[in-house]
């Protein structure tokens, strides 16, 4: 495919990263010098120093042959009106644009394909929604779900207590009081993302990605002492787009919820727009408040400001101060390692939630979901099988799948196969697959449809 992207901030250059990765053709357009110079010397694509929302530079940029126009600047207005361009002049068959503001991305003209915008994405609303399903499964790790199935991938750090520690894989389930099949389905050491086998040791420090269905997990983590608590008062610390929506999701749910803003406006705001919950004016550094507001008899803290740093340092110190539960708002790949070793629960990134939402959209057919990993150095892809699939009827034993890429299960008629040698691919039933990216190219073309 080829696709053109404006915009290299964290977003733009995360997708071109993935895409070329597979080897796809994709040119960039970033106005500002430096960042375009940054992409330029990090990703093997052509990066054009321009301003994107003018036909000379959407033309330099190919644009006349490309599949795919995505629109990812941080201006709502400049994302659309590039797409109305591109929609007026040439003949692209999708064109997708980042919108955060939440009264455009609502509005009916969308559903008319406005501007030719064929995909709108809310990096905020996909954010809140994934913060929403992690506190329902009760916040104890990372959590990645799929269609029409209970599996489920989640985080676990191995500290120098765990029994996983020092372990080999192959001999893990015979360990653990757990008679359910379950993977390990990647490991994050020392900043290298790892597919394992059966010989593969578990190490102190080591990030594991686990994959198992909903029941098999609670029980794993109740054998590793990270036992469900009910989250009943919660605390959301950030009254900025992300925490209004985290807030409007979960305040449905019944919960008691408080909400804690530096600035005195964006409280009065706050306060006028969510009667039933407690809204404070203050300092989420300021140790005192933890006394004067009892916050440390809260079962949950949820961090979303615009800070990194303020969000994992609250986090982790609500922690130390007896809340059960920690979310972050966490962008950069190594902070959510730092962030882990810190013993918050859950990291949560918008960058992924949006690259995840137009990968998706970029592979539909028979791709049901996509989840990047570790700043994209591995994907998860859920796989449909058509009628006149070429995997039809073949064991996997004979299917030569690429480097660096295991299937961990295969859902057939509702229920779910961690599948051996022997276990063959039939009509109707869907894959999920975990793949570094250097093979996701080639994991794609084998259980795409011809």
């Amino acid at each position: 495919m080829k696709i053109v992207i404006l915009g290299a901030g964290v977003v733009g250059a995360q997708i071109a990263s993935q895409l070329t990765g597979e080897g796809h053709d994709v040119v960039i357009i970033e106005k500002n010098p430096e960042t375009a110079k940054h992409v330029a010397n990090h990703v093997d694509c052509i990066v054009i120093n321009d301003e994107g929302n003018n036909s000379a530079t959407l033309k330099r940029a190919g644009i006349e042959n490309a599949d795919f126009f995505l629109s990812v600047v941080d201006s709502d207005e400049v994302n659309m009106i590039a797409c109305g361009i591109v929609e007026s002049e040439f003949r692209v068959p999708v064109k997708i644009a980042r919108v955060r503001n939440l009264d455009y991305s609502r509005a009916k003209l969308f559903e008319k394909s406005f501007l030719g915008i064929d995909f709108v994405v809310n990096p905020e609303v996909e954010t809140a929604r994934l913060i929403a399903n992690t506190v329902a499964l009760g916040a104890t790790s990372d959590v990645m779900l799929f269609e029409n199935t209970d599996m489920q991938i989640r985080t676990y750090t191995v500290d120098k207590g765990s029994f996983f520690k020092d372990m080999q894989l192959k001999n893990i389930r015979s360990a653990v009081n757990i008679k359910e099949k379950f993977l390990i389905a990647g490991i994050i050491r020392n900043m290298e993302f790892i597919i394992p086998t059966g010989d593969t040791y578990i190490r102190e420090n080591d990030s594991l990605y686990i994959f198992a269905t909903e029941r098999t997990m609670t029980k794993i983590f109740i054998e590793t002492g990270k036992k469900r608590h009910r989250l009943d008062r919660i605390l959301v610390v950030g009254g900025g787009r992300i925490g209004r929506l985290v807030v409007r999701y979960l305040i449905r749910t019944g919960r008691k919820i408080t909400i804690i803003d530096s600035d005195y406006e964006t409280c009065k705001i706050l306060s006028e727009k969510f009667s039933d919950a407690l809204v404070l004016n203050a300092d989420i550094s300021d140790e005192n408040l933890y006394e004067d507001e009892l916050l440390h008899t809260y079962d949950l803290i949820i961090t979303t400001t615009a800070h990194e740093e303020i969000n994992i340092l609250s986090a982790a110190y609500a922690k130390s101060m007896g809340i059960k539960r920690a979310i972050a708002l966490v962008n950069r790949p190594n902070y959510m390692q730092i962030s882990s070793r810190l013993g918050i629960d859950v990291t949560v990134s918008p960058r992924n939630s949006t690259v995840n939402t137009i990968m998706k959209y970029i592979r539909r057919g028979d791709i049901k979901s996509v989840y990047s990993l570790f700043g994209g150095r591995a994907e998860v892809i859920e796989f449909s099988i058509c009628d006149n699939h070429r995997l039809n009827g073949r064991k996997l034993k004979d299917i030569t799948l690429p480097d660096d890429s295991i299937i961990l299960t295969v859902i057939r008629n509702g229920v779910n196969e961690i599948p051996d040698g022997s276990f063959a691919i039939l009509p109707g039933d869907t894959v999920i697959t975990i793949s570094k990216l250097e093979s996701v190219s080639a994991i794609e073309q084998l259980f795409t449809a011809e």
